[in-house]
């Protein structure tokens, strides 16, 4: 991003070219938004989401306590893909304000997307047979067209598109005229979250079959089915883990050969004696232990898309409010109203859960992001300039 330079009388900028400059708040009226540097911060916040990501896939194995929540429930590894998806939202946020052109924005929104969802479906749809195998190549009938990097490519294509054309051509220079630019962006996050949930507790969900792998019984890598086996629902409403709307969508959307074959579920007490990590199927488990599900599924991948649009508000907090202050109280009276959201929805009867991607759990691990990214910033961007400038006041 292009820097930031701002005159001041007989004095050098206290941060460096590259990194967003610090710009004192006038008193005598609100300050207009200046153009937006780089944001040390978020940079921070991403690498850390990056050696999270690296912690939890290496020593989760060992300590499951760190891993994946086999369903219900919240542990460090079902933080990072939220950290992700909310660093994709504050980027955007900031990105779409140097570029005024909404056709050229849309087209490259457009490529990237296209480019990061195809670069999804080659990592993890099957062409890679392992680190230890040296095979390559991929069954068409079995691929998995859903991931990790699928899910981020939606979510970032979602709220990029809705930054570019939704957002009113209006100035902000008032609470109420914030509300206003960007409250179109907001009835779309409502909606795709009510959609959700509608789904999730309105669809009906019969019974339904899957093949099952002739080496499932030592939950091996599945090889092609040998047998149909029946999984019992026919209920309305279930976040368990059979008989769920969710999984039901990426059934009759993607086919359930290419969904994930080897779900979070597997490590439940139902369907392992080592629970919460993987292990033997305990006696008399059910069938369902063997289906496959998608953790990034269709109905999933929406809600997820909602974290975006929660990065794109507190992004926009960094456009229109210059004072370390104002971005920090911001920031942290948000992600209060987060957590305490995510805290009322379990409440009610929605339970946290990451292969689902709950509200109660886009609720809370929104606030979570939005407090760590309060913390990096006062860390990175406020408190190294008192340290680097002591004798300077600095009042915000």
């Amino acid at each position: 991003m292009d820097s930031v330079e701002v005159a001041t009388e007989e004095r050098t900028p206290l941060l460096n070219s590259d990194v967003e400059e610090i710009l004192p708040i006038q008193s005598d009226g609100p300050a207009k938004p200046d153009p937006i540097g780089r944001l040390v911060s978020l940079d921070v916040f991403r690498g850390l989401t990056v050696a999270l990501m690296i912690l939890v896939d290496d020593a989760g194995g060992a300590f499951p306590v760190i891993n994946h929540s086999p369903w219900f429930g919240v542990t460090l590894a079902d933080f990072v893909m939220p950290f992700f998806l909310f660093g994709v939202g504050l980027s955007i946020a900031l990105v779409c304000k140097k570029n005024p052109n909404k056709v050229v924005s849309t087209n490259k929104v457009i490529v990237r997307t296209v480019k990061l969802f195809l670069l999804g479906l080659i990592l993890q749809g099957g062409y890679f047979h392992g680190r230890d195998s040296l095979t390559y190549g991929v069954d068409i009938d079995r691929i998995r067209w859903l991931g990790v990097l699928q899910r981020i490519s939606i979510g970032y294509f979602l709220a990029a598109i809705s930054e570019i054309w939704l957002v009113s051509n209006i100035s902000v220079d008032s609470p109420m005229s914030f509300v206003k630019k960007y409250c179109i962006e907001w009835v779309v996050a409502i909606l795709l979250s009510s959609l959700y949930v509608g789904l999730v507790y309105g669809l009906y969900v019969p019974n339904w079959e899957f093949e099952l792998p002739s080496t499932n019984s030592t939950l091996s890598i599945p090889s092609y089915g040998v047998r149909a086996e029946t999984v019992q629902c026919g209920v309305r409403g279930s976040l368990e883990p059979p008989c769920n709307a969710v999984g039901l969508i990426d059934r009759l959307l993607l086919g359930e050969r290419h969904l994930y074959q080897r779900p979070v579920y597997r490590r439940t007490k139902d369907c392992s004696i080592n629970s919460p990590d993987y292990g033997p199927l305990p006696p008399n488990s059910p069938v369902w232990c063997l289906a496959p599900f998608d953790p990034e599924g269709i109905l999933s991948s929406l809600m997820a898309s909602i974290t975006c649009f929660a990065g794109l508000h507190f992004g926009h907090f960094i456009v229109h409010y210059k004072s370390h202050a104002q971005r920090l109280l911001l920031w942290s009276m948000n992600s209060l109203v987060f957590l305490l959201c995510g805290f009322i929805v379990q409440f009610l009867g929605m339970p946290f859960s990451k292969p689902l991607y709950t509200l109660s759990y886009m609720f809370l691990t929104t606030g979570a992001s939005g407090f760590l990214l309060a913390l990096i910033y006062y860390i990175v961007s406020l408190k190294s300039v008192f340290c680097l400038h002591p004798e300077e006041n600095i009042s915000r």
